[in-house]
């Protein structure tokens, strides 16, 4: 693909057109093609994982999978998106600002659908990694909502968090990425550094052509935008400028990206990827850029300048420069 600027498209879908399709009519209170494509996806659980979290953020505030729900309460793609949805709002209203005894009822609310869907298919992993998702609204240990939210992990140079509904997840879909993705975010949400240490680990153990070996950099990402939000304007070139995020960039590089095929891969991941080899000052990002084409994702461009609303500028930027530099991964 040329190195000139081009249309960028931005949709959470990505390259996914059936679950395009899926997106557009739950926004119209339809709830048909998504379950066709529930059914499609079948046992592929990183594939019902990411288009569930997709479906459930597009559906979350309308009332196409209450219908659902309603119509067909026993089927386990009604029980698991009714859950995926509840989780969803909850993330939402947090967010928000609700707090209190709302939001455990709430929060109680939802962890009612993720145990009725675990319940109803054992095997699918995705009420469990809703549960993960729950727990980040799980901050103060004085006052907790549920006492598996703050278990004390194997490793004793981790914090305390809801391992054991990793261990859950583990069981059903070994490293999924989401399920990752939420114990990081509960980290973060409970801001005592423990994101970075534990992202690392993950990295450190997630096997070859895992996305987790990207993990680090999510965390990165997240800190300088707390940082940003909170007004320290630090250098952005002496923030990246260190040998432990360039070690875990060329981890990213060689132990997740160099073997995976980036056609089926998360465009998320793929844009971290970039991010991660451009800031670094590794180089080789030129193959990754080629890999994302026009489906460029908001993160992390916008959470990590201080203009976000210039983003595409940033993406195309960077991407220009890494395409005008012959090499890429071996």
């Amino acid at each position: 693909m040329p190195s000139t600027d081009m249309d960028l498209i931005v949709h959470s879908a990505g390259r996914d057109d059936d679950l395009r399709l899926a997106l557009e009519d739950l926004r119209m209170d339809r709830y048909l093609a998504a379950k066709g494509l529930l059914r499609e996806t079948g046992y592929d659980w990183a594939l019902r994982t990411s288009r569930s979290q997709v479906l459930a953020a597009g559906a979350a505030n309308n009332r196409a999978i209450d219908t659902w729900y309603d119509e067909e309460p026993s089927d386990p793609d009604a029980l698991m998106m009714w859950a995926r949805v509840l989780t969803q709002r909850v993330l939402n209203a947090s967010r928000a600002g609700l707090s209190g005894q709302r939001l455990i009822r709430a929060v109680n609310a939802a962890s009612a659908a993720c145990e009725a869907a675990a319940t109803r298919w054992r095997a699918d992993p995705v009420p469990h990694v809703c549960s993960l998702a729950l727990a980040q609204t799980d901050i103060d240990e004085r006052y907790p909502h549920k006492a598996v939210h703050w278990a004390t992990p194997r490793d004793r140079m981790l914090q305390r968090g809801p391992w054991l509904i990793l261990d859950r997840v583990n069981e059903r879909d070994p490293y999924n990425r989401e399920a990752y993705h939420r114990m990081l975010g509960v980290f973060h949400a409970r801001g005592r550094g423990g994101g970075l240490g534990f992202a690392q680990w993950a990295a450190s153990t997630a096997l070859t052509g895992s996305p987790l070996k990207l993990l680090p950099h999510y965390a990165w990402v997240e800190i300088q935008r707390l940082q940003l939000e909170h007004g320290q304007r630090a250098s952005v070139i002496a923030y990246w400028a260190s040998a432990d995020k360039a070690y875990y960039a060329r981890q990213a590089l060689y132990g997740w990206f160099a073997h995976i095929d980036p056609a089926s891969s998360s465009l998320l991941d793929l844009n971290h990827m970039a991010h991660a080899l451009t800031v670094t000052g590794e180089g080789h990002a030129g193959e990754v850029f080629e890999a994302i084409g026009p489906y460029a994702t908001t993160a992390p461009w916008a959470m990590v300048t201080e203009k976000p609303q210039w983003w595409k500028s940033d993406f195309l930027s960077a991407r220009r420069r890494a395409l005008g530099v012959a090499g890429g991964c071996p």
